[in-house]
């Protein structure tokens, strides 16, 4: 036997087989899908360990939040990114690995494992015929030339080491600068709805478009070496996994990546057998990674039902009681109607944002969110339903000598039931949409389908998730409508 097969036998022995599961997690753009996905094959090809992928979470304060609190093991991050958006240091020498490792140690309990061994920094592209135009060879040169239409991704726009740190370096005079998803920035450029956009310097999209990086001639842009950012308990738990996970490590280089991500956004939801080939084609075929059936249609809805069914569950629990109590007392139900219509206008990936620092990624943090969306509409009907009953009805009540309890029951909320009902109906339609976006924070459903098509520049993926959330609304919505129907034509009273 070869002593590199030994070796990775002593590896995938020194690694508990069974009831043992590694999460892994990644950004919603192609390469931090490609690199997370090497390294869940890697473990899985040589391991018994299942792993569990947590891909396309929002961002860099997403991911970090969940590799913090535990709610993922391990994801490909990016040095510079650890020393100017984590860190915030512009210290040079905090962008080193060495000091990276040893303060991300104290501070966060993570370390950085060995780079694979390319330089993925941010770059400026821009069409052949636009630098043509204008003669733009440097970032120097772009900001010589007013009037030019820019579209950054969201990340780039906030960070120091983005747009605002590079206005300041170049001095750049753009006439707009717009947020927008790094995928759609390319079909923007592509139609000349804008004239330069931030890109990663390994992007496939670079190449497939054939655009021109302009030269950082100031060399605002620090290293970016891509590494695998993960915990140390993780590390402890399973104490051949840095060997496993730096197989690659200085292996691939700037244009072996690019080629790599191109390839990807070509495959679009079968990026993973491009994965899987790339470690067949660079280990001689001796490790033979697993790749998981690509059929979640059905695991993603169910996972969007519970989301859904549990928010408005909880807020039915809550708001009910709530409207009722609020009948008769004013003061209290402008309060609730005006928190909860306040709530109401948070924008849905700013609540999933807060609910991370407190609740993680995951099921828990999307559920609460769902839950506090559907309050409004299941408080304002309950209210609503019970406060416009006909006053002559509730006198007639009280002659008969019903108390507060028999009239709420027998009465009030019979005749309310309709319009609490189309609350609850209300508050599971909106639920079913806004759950889409829980795919952000690694919740699934039927949003993750629609985050990866967004990443890879796929509609046909996009779609695949868009029209099953539709359908499912509209089915929810159907069945909630014919359950309020039966609801309407019961007889009131107690028998």
């Amino acid at each position: 036997m070869r002593p590199r097969v030994l070796f990775q036998l002593a590896i995938a022995l020194a690694l508990p087989l069974q009831g043992q599961t590694i999460t892994i997690g990644s950004k919603p753009f192609t390469e931090s899908y490609v690199l997370a996905e090497l390294m869940a094959q890697l473990i899985t090809s040589q391991t018994g360990i299942k792993v569990d992928r947590r891909f396309g979470m929002q961002g860099t304060f997403t991911s970090f939040s969940a590799i913090t609190d535990g709610s993922i093991d391990i994801y490909p991050e990016y040095t510079g990114t650890g020393a100017l958006a984590i860190l915030k240091s512009t210290d040079p020498a905090d962008q080193g690995l060495d000091s990276l490792r040893a303060k991300f140690k104290r501070l966060y309990g993570l370390t950085w494992l060995e780079p694979w061994g390319f330089n993925n920094s941010w770059a400026i592209v821009t069409k052949q015929a636009f630098a043509a135009r204008h003669n733009l060879k440097t970032i120097t040169d772009l900001a010589q030339v007013a009037g030019v239409r820019g579209a950054f991704t969201h990340e780039f726009m906030q960070r120091d080491d983005g747009y605002p740190g590079l206005i300041a370096a170049y001095g750049l005079r753009l006439a707009e600068a717009r947020g927008i998803q790094h995928v759609l920035a390319y079909d923007a450029l592509a139609a000349d709805q804008i004239d330069v956009m931030d890109a990663y310097a390994t992007d496939g999209e670079i190449a497939r478009y054939n655009l021109v990086v302009l030269q950082d001639d100031r060399s605002f842009f620090p290293q970016y070496l891509a590494t695998p950012l993960i915990r140390l308990q993780t590390l402890e738990q399973f104490p051949g996994l840095a060997s496993i996970l730096n197989r690659f490590a200085g292996q691939i280089s700037s244009e072996q990546m690019q080629a790599l991500n191109h390839e990807a956004a070509l495959a679009g939801n079968d990026y993973a057998v491009v994965v899987q080939k790339f470690i067949h084609d660079r280990t001689a075929g001796e490790l033979v990674s697993r790749v998981e059936p690509r059929s979640p249609l059905l695991r993603q809805t169910r996972r969007h039902l519970l989301l859904t069914g549990l928010a408005v569950l909880f807020a039915t629990v809550l708001a009910v009681p709530l409207g009722i109590v609020m009948v008769g007392r004013p003061v209290l139900s402008r309060v609730v109607l005006g928190v909860t219509g306040v709530l109401q206008t948070i924008p849905s990936i700013a609540m999933l944002g807060f609910m991370i620092p407190l609740l993680g990624i995951g099921v828990k943090p999307a559920v609460v969110a769902l839950f506090i969306y559907g309050l409004l509409p299941i408080v304002r009907n309950t209210y609503t339903g019970i406060d416009e009953i006909d006053p002559h009805l509730i006198e007639v009540a009280h002659g008969l000598g019903m108390d507060r309890w028999r009239r709420l029951i027998w009465l009030e909320l019979p005749l309310a039931a309709p319009i609490i009902f189309a609350g609850i109906r209300t508050a599971a339609v909106i639920a079913v949409g806004t759950a889409t976006l829980a795919a952000f924070i690694g919740a699934g459903g039927l949003g993750e389908p629609i985050v990866q098509g967004l990443s890879f520049n796929d509609p046909a993926m996009i779609l695949s998730g868009a029209i099953p959330a539709a359908l499912l609304a509209m089915v929810i919505d159907a069945v909630l409508g014919w359950v309020e129907k039966r609801i309407a034509r019961q007889p009131v009273g107690p028998g």
